[in-house]
C-alpha cells in the first residue's frame, strides 16, 4: 500500500496539469484475488474534509474491504468467462441443428454457420472459398460467399462498393495469397497487423478499398480429410487482433462448415443419380434400336436421286414423305454430302443408325422424327443452293447434319420452362436452362455408343473430338435463349460486313444461326406447309399447357392456352416479327441465294396479318406493338 501527497517525488502532476485536477493527498492499495495474485488496484484521492493525509486508520478500512472488492471482479470475471463459453458452446449447438435443418442448399448452410461465427466472433467480414477440384496441385477457388457485420455494411464507402461491382469477388477478396496459402498448406494463418506480414498484399488492400487490420484464415476440411476450401474472419469490430480463444472457436465452426458442405454435395449427388437413373429408366421404357430386318431391308433398297425426293429444294413439302422415305432421304443426303465416302461410314451402321435414331423420337405431335428431318431436309439445301459447302469444312457439314437429326431426340412435347416448373428428372439432373438441348446431345452420345451405331469409328481421334464438341454446339444452338444471347453480335458483324470466315468465334455464331433457321424453318415453307406445321407445334403447345392447368395448378400463357386459340393469327405475327424475320433478313443479307426463304416468310406473315384482320376488324393493331410482350414470354415458349 502506498501514501503519497504533491511533495512526494513518486507522483506525476501530468495528469493534474491536463485536468485542472489538484490533487493533495492519495491512498492507493493492491486487489488480489482468493490465491493472492493481484488483479488491480483501489486508489484513493483527496480525503475530505479539509484535505488532510490519509491515516493509518484510513488504511485499515480500505485494505479491511479490499478482499471483498477482490472476490467481486474475481466472480464476475468468473460470470463473464462462464458466460462467454456458454455462448459459444450454444452457438456450435445451434451450427449443429443447422446441419439437421438444412441439407440441401449449399449457400443456405454455409452462410447460416458463417452468419453464428461471426456475430460470435465479432468481426467485420466472414468468407468461405471452396476450391475447383480438390486433386489438382494448382490452388483455384470456383465459390465464394461473403457476409459483412451489419456496421461494415453501414460504413462501407462507395469506393469500395463500386469495385464489388466492378469485379468478381477472387479480384477483390482480401489476399487471395493468404487463402491460396491456407488452401495448399493445410495450416490456418492468424495475422494480428496485416500491414506488417510479408504475405499479405498491402496493394491489393488498396485496390478494394476496403482497410485489413487483422486475418484469421483456416482451411476447410472434406470427411476423408481433404481440403475442400478456406473460411475466413477479418478484423475485429473492438479493433483487436484474433486470440486463441477466438482461433480454436474458428476452428471448430470451420469443422461444421466442412460437415455442412460434404453433406449438401452428397445430397446433391444422390439426387443427380436418382434423376439419371429415372431418366435413363424412362428412356428404356420407350425406346428400342431397330431390329436386324429393318436394316437388311434398307442396306438392300434403291436410293432415289436428289431430284427425285426434292431434298434439294428450299420450298420441300414437309409433309410429302412417309416415314420409310425419310429414311431413304437422310440417307441419300449422306451420300449426296460424300459423307459416307470422306469419313468411311460404314453403310449398314448407317442405316442402323438411322433407324435407331427415329426409334427414339417419341409420338408428340410437332416435336417427332418428321420435324428432325424437315430441319435436316432444310440445312441440306441450304448448304447445296447457298455455297455454303465452299465455306465450311466437311466436319462442320457432319456435325450440323448429325445435328439437325439428332437435335430434338427424346423429346416429351414440353419445353425447359415446363421441366423447370413440373422439377422433373431432367431438370434435376441438368439444372440448367438448356435442360432439353442437354438431354438431346446425351441422348444422341448414347445411340452413338451403342453396339454397332457408332458411325463415327473411322475418324482419327482428333477428328473425333472434333466432331463431338461441334456436335454439341450443334444441338445446344437449337435453345432460343441461346439463339437471342449471340444474335445481336451476328447481326452486328454482318450489317458491318465485317464476317471473317477465318475468325473460329465467327464461324461458330454462324453455324448457330443455321440451326436455328433451319429449326424455325416451317415458317419458311409456302403458306399451307407452314400454317400446318404451325397448328401442329400450337396443338403440342395446347397440351402441354392443360398439363400445367391440371397437374401444376398454373394458368398457362397464351401461346399455351387452348382457351385463347383464336389469338393464333396474332401470336404467329409475334413469332414472325420478334424471332423469324429479322434472322433470315440477316442471312440474306450474307447470302442473297437465301432470298426465297425471307420472301416466303415475308408472304406467310402477310396472311396471318389477313386472318388477325378478320378475328378483329374493329381492334386490329399492327403486330409490331405485340413484340416487346412476346419478347418478355419467351422463357415459356423454350
Amino acid at each position: 500500500m502506498e501514501r503519497a501527497s504533491l511533495e512526494d517525488r513518486r507522483f506525476n502532476d501530468e495528469i493534474d496539469k491536463l485536468t485542472g485536477y489538484k490533487t493533495k493527498s492519495l491512498l492507493c492499495m493492491p486487489i488480489r484475488n482468493s490465491d493472492g495474485e493481484i488483479i488491480g488496484v483501489a486508489q484513493a484521492i483527496n480525503k475530505t474534509p479539509g484535505g488532510a493525509p490519509f491515516s493509518d486508520d484510513d488504511e485499515k478500512v480500505m485494505q479491511m474491504y479490499l478482499p471483498f472488492c477482490g472476490i467481486a471482479i474475481s466472480n464476475a470475471q468468473l460470470f463473464a468467462a462462464s458466460r462467454k463459453e456458454y455462448d459459444r458452446s450454444r452457438a456450435l449447438l445451434e451450427v449443429v441443428n443447422d446441419l439437421f435443418e438444412e441439407q440441401t442448399d449449399l449457400e443456405k448452410i454455409v452462410k447460416k454457420i458463417m452468419h453464428r461465427a461471426q456475430t460470435l466472433l465479432k468481426c467485420e467480414r466472414c468468407s468461405v472459398l471452396l476450391l475447383e477440384d480438390i486433386e489438382s496441385p494448382v490452388v483455384k477457388f470456383t465459390k465464394s460467399f461473403e457476409l459483412l457485420s451489419p456496421k461494415c455494411s453501414a460504413d462501407t464507402d462507395t469506393s469500395f462498393k463500386d469495385s464489388v461491382e466492378k469485379s468478381s469477388y477472387s479480384d477483390w477478396l482480401v489476399n487471395n495469397s493468404i487463402a491460396e496459402l491456407v488452401a495448399s498448406t493445410g495450416l490456418p494463418v492468424n495475422i494480428s497487423d496485416a500491414y506488417q506480414d510479408p504475405r499479405f498484399d498491402a496493394e491489393a488492400d488498396q485496390i478494394s478499398g476496403f482497410h485489413i487490420r487483422s486475418v484469421l484464415c483456416v482451411p476447410i476440411w472434406n470427411s476423408t480429410h481433404q481440403i475442400i476450401g478456406v473460411a475466413q474472419v477479418l478484423n475485429r469490430l473492438d479493433g483487436k487482433s484474433f486470440d486463441d480463444a477466438d482461433q480454436r472457436l474458428f476452428e471448430a465452426f470451420v469443422i461444421f462448415c466442412g460437415l455442412g458442405i460434404n453433406n449438401t454435395i452428397m445430397y446433391d449427388q444422390v439426387k443427380k443419380s436418382w434423376a439419371k437413373q429415372s431418366v435413363a429408366l424412362d428412356v428404356l421404357s420407350y425406346h428400342a434400336t431397330c431390329s436386324k430386318a429393318e436394316v437388311d431391308k434398307f442396306k438392300a433398297a434403291n436410293i432415289p436421286l436428289v431430284s427425285e425426293l426434292g431434298i434439294d429444294n428450299i420450298h420441300f413439302d414437309d409433309f410429302s414423305l412417309d416415314v420409310d422415305a425419310m429414311i431413304t432421304a437422310a440417307l441419300r443426303m449422306f451420300m449426296e454430302l460424300g459423307m459416307v465416302q470422306k469419313f468411311k461410314i460404314d453403310y449398314e451402321t448407317l442405316c442402323r443408325w438411322l433407324l435407331t435414331v427415329r426409334k427414339n423420337y417419341r409420338m408428340v405431335l410437332y416435336h417427332n422424327w418428321r420435324h428432325a428431318f424437315n430441319v435436316c431436309q432444310l440445312m441440306f439445301a441450304m448448304l447445296t443452293t447457298a455455297g455454303f459447302q465452299e465455306i465450311l469444312s466437311e466436319i462442320e457439314i457432319l456435325a450440323l447434319i448429325v445435328g439437325c437429326l439428332c437435335h430434338d431426340l427424346d423429346h416429351r412435347g414440353t419445353n425447359n420452362a415446363f421441366q423447370a416448373k413440373s422439377g422433373s428428372a431432367l431438370a434435376q439432373l441438368y439444372g440448367t436452362s438448356a435442360t432439353l438441348e442437354h438431354h438431346h446431345f446425351n441422348h444422341a452420345v448414347m445411340i452413338l455408343q451403342s453396339e454397332g451405331h457408332n458411325i463415327f469409328a473411322n475418324l482419327s481421334s482428333k477428328d473425333y473430338s472434333d466432331l463431338m464438341q461441334l456436335l454439341k454446339q450443334s444441338i445446344l444452338a437449337t435453345d432460343l435463349t441461346l439463339y437471342f444471347e449471340r444474335r445481336t453480335e451476328f447481326f452486328e458483324l454482318v450489317s458491318r460486313g465485317g464476317y471473317d470466315w477465318n475468325i473460329k468465334n465467327h464461324r461458330e455464331i454462324f453455324r448457330s444461326m443455321l440451326m436455328t433457321a433451319c429449326d424455325l424453318g416451317a415458317v419458311t415453307k409456302p403458306w399451307e406447309i407452314s400454317r400446318q406445321a404451325a397448328e401442329l407445334v400450337t396443338s403440342e403447345f395446347f397440351e402441354q399447357g392443360d398439363r400445367e392447368r391440371s397437374e401444376l395448378k398454373l394458368t398457362p400463357s397464351a401461346i399455351f392456352d387452348r382457351n385463347r386459340k383464336h389469338e393464333l393469327p396474332r401470336l404467329q405475327l409475334e413469332w414472325i416479327d420478334s424471332i423469324c424475320m429479322p434472322l433470315y433478313e440477316c442471312l440474306v443479307k450474307l447470302n442473297v441465294k437465301l432470298k426465297p426463304m425471307l420472301d416466303s416468310v415475308a408472304v406467310n406473315r402477310g396472311k396471318w396479318e389477313e386472318l388477325h384482320q378478320k378475328r378483329l376488324p374493329s381492334q386490329a393493331t399492327s403486330s409490331s406493338s405485340f413484340s416487346s410482350t412476346f419478347t418478355m414470354s419467351l422463357k415459356d415458349i423454350n
